[in-house]
Order: structure tokens, then sequence, then C-alpha cells
């Protein structure tokens, strides 16, 4: 897909006033976000990811509107998972509700950032090196196989262990002992204090950078063009503070997910192995757009069905001795 330096200004410059508006629409007064609010403002940025798909379309044909939406789809997938460890770090800093959003969405936004250096440096190494797509490849699918290890296990991190860059933050820098409001830093008896505010959205978006080392080459694995690969990583993480809040309860009941999450990067690996070998001179099929697309929908309901069964037949199982009790 040919992009010009004035698109990508444009597009760059329509997500910052995007990222405004639901800041100054949304989350610039601190207050509980309600189901209700977290449902429109996720519909709202569904619907604009999918006028964005509408007007690649327009622009450049049916190839690079299939690969944008199935990179979102499986971004948005992938960050639904991340939203499991989302929780724990806001349990870990004991974050007022109030000020969860706030948070969330200066984490998405240093994470995008972050992200944005990731896709650079992995766009250099696919235009260069074609030998590349083997490593993203075997990532993916060793990244797959540690997925269903882990759920098979039933492993589950029950508390938020602090990254190298926070402990290095928090032995250098004093921070108070309590949140002070949104404030990032104060001044007190004439020393400059942290907040711990600023902490946690450091949490959140350097931890985000972590996924990122997944997600990054599987979306390379469905379309090898930079400007897709950013837009589809931002409308993905843009809309995750509002699912964080619509979904957080039930995520839980996703108990499948991991699996299905597996399913998909074991799948893209393979895609990626096939297409470093087709890019080497072998003769090997190589799995289109339209098919990557369904399998990845697929799936994911499929999982989403499961995952819900399940989580209906173990409460249903719960409350069986209780009634026999009474």
């Amino acid at each position: 897909m040919d992009v010009s330096v004035t698109m990508w200004a444009t597009t760059i410059g329509v997500l910052i006033a995007l990222v405004v508006a639901d800041f100054f629409i949304g989350g610039r007064k601190p207050h509980e976000v309600s189901i209700k609010e977290a449902g429109i403002w996720t519909a709202v940025w569904v619907v604009l990811a999918l006028i964005f798909g509408g007007f690649l379309w327009w622009h450049s044909g049916a190839q690079p509107a299939g690969e944008f939406f199935a990179g979102y789809i499986t971004e948005k997938s992938l960050s639904v998972d991340n939203l499991f460890v989302f929780i724990l770090i806001m349990g870990k800093f004991a974050v007022p509700r109030i000020y969860q959003q706030r948070v969330l969405m200066f984490g998405v936004i240093i994470a995008l950032v972050l992200r944005a250096a990731f896709i650079a440096g992995g766009a250099a190494l696919v235009s260069e090196f074609s030998w590349v797509f083997f490593v993203f490849g075997a990532f993916l699918i060793w990244t797959a196989w540690k997925l269903i290890k882990e759920a098979r296990a039933d492993e589950e991190d029950e508390e938020f262990e602090e990254n190298r860059l926070l402990k290095s933050i928090t032995r250098r820098f004093p921070a108070t002992e309590d949140y002070r409001g949104t404030k990032l830093l104060v001044r007190e008896h004439g020393r400059r204090l942290i907040t711990p505010m600023l902490i946690v959205m450091l949490a959140i978006g350097t931890t985000d950078v972590l996924f990122a080392l997944d997600s990054i080459p599987a979306i390379f694995g469905l379309t090898q063009d930079p400007y897709i690969v950013f837009t589809a990583n931002a409308f993905a993480l843009m809309g995750l503070r509002q699912l964080y809040f619509l979904i957080g309860g039930l995520l839980k009941k996703l108990v499948h997910l991991s699996y299905g999450l597996s399913v998909i990067l074991g799948f893209i690996g393979v895609k990626l192995v096939l297409h470093a070998a087709h890019e080497a001179g072998a003769n090997v099929p190589e799995i289109g757009i339209p098919l990557s697309l369904a399998f990845i929908v697929v799936v994911l309901a499929v999982t989403t069905f499961t995952s819900l069964r399940a989580s209906k037949k173990a409460a249903e199982a719960e409350r069986e001795p209780q009634k026999l009790d009474a």
C-alpha cells in the first residue's frame, strides 16, 4: 500500500484529535465509569475502526482493508488478555475507582508511543531481511505452545510484580504514600515527589510493551505494511480503556480465552513460516487474508461460546450443593 507523508501526518493528526476528544468528553473529570458509559464509548471506537477500514477499502481496495480488519481483531483479542494484568496492577497499587480511567488513558498513550517504536523497528527488519519471518513464526508457535501449557496447568498470576524500570524509578525518586488526586508530581517540604498515579501509569504503559512482543510479530504475520500495522494497533489500544470497564467483571468467565489466543498465534506462526519459505523460493502454499480473517473470527466466536457455556455449568455446579444443604 502506497502511503504518502501527507496521509501519514493526517492519520496521526486525526488519531491525536480523537484521543484529545476522548479525554475532554469522557476522561477529563475523575469519576466512576458506568457500564452504560463504557458500552457507548466501546461502540464508538468499534464504529470508528469500521469507518477507517471502509476508508482503506475505498482508498486502496479490499486487500489492505482485509489486512486491517484481521490485524485489528487479532490485536483487540490479545488486548482482552492484557486486561487480566491491568486488573492486577490496579489492585497492586490500590487505585481508587474514580482515577482508574485516567490511569488507563495515559497508560495506553504511553503504550501506543512505545509500540510505534517497536513497529518501526519491526518494519525495518522485515523490509531488509526476509528470514526474520522464520524467527517471528517460530516465536509465535512457541508462544502458542506456552499459552496452552499455562492454561492446562491452570496457572494464574495472583500478584503483579514490578518490572526493572519501575523498581529503578521507585528506588531513585521519593514518592508520596497516597494519591494526590490526579497529580503526577507534588512539592512537599521543599522536595519534589512523584505520586502513585505516575507510577501506576508507567506500570500500565511499560507492561503493555511486554505484550507487544507477542502482538507485533502476530500482526506482521497478517500484513507487512507499517501503516496498517500501526493503525490496527492504534484503534485496538485506544478503545481498551472503555473495554476494561465494560467487560472487567466478565473476564473470569472467558475461561477458554488462552486456548483461543494460542490457536490464533499458532495459526499466524505457521502462516509466517510458510510465507518465509515461499520468499526463500520453496514451492509451498501461502495463507491468504480472507482465510486468515475468517479463521480468527471463527476461533474467537467458538472460544467465547465455549467459555460462557463452561462458566455457566460451573456456576450451576456450585449452586447445586447449596440447594441440597437448604
